[in-house]
């Protein structure tokens, strides 16, 4: 193959990879920035996965064509606010152990959608192959761009969205009122309250957006990679947008690219098989590849990144 063709290819299948993990690192991001330590990020991806895989076919049955996918994304993003919920009254209104309700939440997700995926369908491990899903769109002109026409213009609905939502959520955290509140909630609740903000509701948005968010990037890996759900669809992306976010230190655009670098590491395990070189190689170790380089940047962002302040701190009004 060609440098050109196969250099465009690789920015493709990394930005088809590293769309599902800054869905669910930006979910984290705003669950974390109000002081909500969210693990769980693993279990809102799969019950949004599962939620988009059931509608998408179901509204597909029904004959709704190829508005299909788009419910199936509304449904994920509805899944997922449903479980962040669990998530937030937990935490936030009996102010139990957080990193202990998510380990749960990853827990419940994966064993409710396992069952109703089995009960909806038969017996069947997995829910039916979907033929209504997302498909690349060409923006004209760019997508004629040497390199970067194939790789960046020429994908799938929900790039373009995430890219978009990047930017917002930077615009948002960084320069409005409400963000600037978030993240009051998330360094020094006390303060915070002091002035009048409730930091219950902007704790309690922050899980919500967290649980939208993260179901988008399970319902993205559902609608554009695997067509279909089973129990290893979503297969460790939430820990590894977790991963992005820490390294990425809990911005917008730097866990944008924290998520692009894991989403390379996974490109680059699926198209290093396509070469001779590789059969000398054990399968096992490109598919270990991801999870390798998570733990590597991990350790290496151990002292360099901070958290917010109050991050993981249940606030009790009466202690203040």
């Amino acid at each position: 193959m060609q440098f050109i063709e196969v250099s465009g290819q690789l920015i493709n299948i990394t930005l088809v990879f590293s769309t599902a993990l800054i869905f669910a690192a930006l979910g984290g991001m705003f669950s974390e920035r109000s002081g909500v330590v969210n693990i769980g990020l693993e279990g809102l991806m799969v019950s949004g996965a599962f939620a988009a895989a059931v509608a998408t076919d179901y509204a597909t049955q029904a004959g709704l064509g190829s508005i299909s996918p788009w419910i199936g994304l509304i449904a994920a993003a509805v899944f997922g606010v449903v479980f962040s919920l669990l998530h937030a009254v937990a935490t936030i209104t009996f102010k139990s152990d957080q990193t202990v309700v998510g380990v749960v939440i990853n827990i419940l997700a994966l064993g409710t959608a396992i069952y109703f995926t089995r009960s909806l369908y038969d017996g069947s491990a997995q829910t039916s192959q979907l033929t209504e899903v997302f498909h690349k769109v060409a923006i004209p002109f760019l997508s004629e761009i040497p390199i970067i026409g194939e790789g960046i213009f020429r994908a799938y609905p929900t790039t373009y969205i995430v890219i978009l939502l990047v930017i917002i959520s930077y615009f948002v955290l960084f320069k409005t009122p409400f963000g600037l509140r978030l993240r009051a909630v998330g360094e020094h609740p006390s303060s915070a309250d002091t002035v009048g903000i409730s930091v219950t509701k902007y704790r309690y948005i922050g899980v919500m957006l967290s649980g939208a968010l993260a179901g988008l990037g399970g319902a993205t890996i559902t609608l554009t990679t695997t067509s279909s759900f089973a129990h290893n669809t979503v297969s460790g992306q939430g820990f590894i947008a977790l991963a992005a976010l820490i390294f990425g230190k809990w911005n917008p655009l730097g866990l944008a690219g924290a998520a692009i670098f894991f989403g390379f590491a996974q490109a680059l395990r699926n198209f290093a098989q396509l070469f001779d070189f590789s059969k000398q190689i054990p399968t096992e170790v490109f598919y270990m590849l991801p999870y390798v380089l998570t733990l590597i940047v991990l350790a290496a962002a151990v002292g360099r990144s901070s958290a917010p302040s109050a991050l993981g701190q249940p606030y009790d009004p009466a202690r203040r």
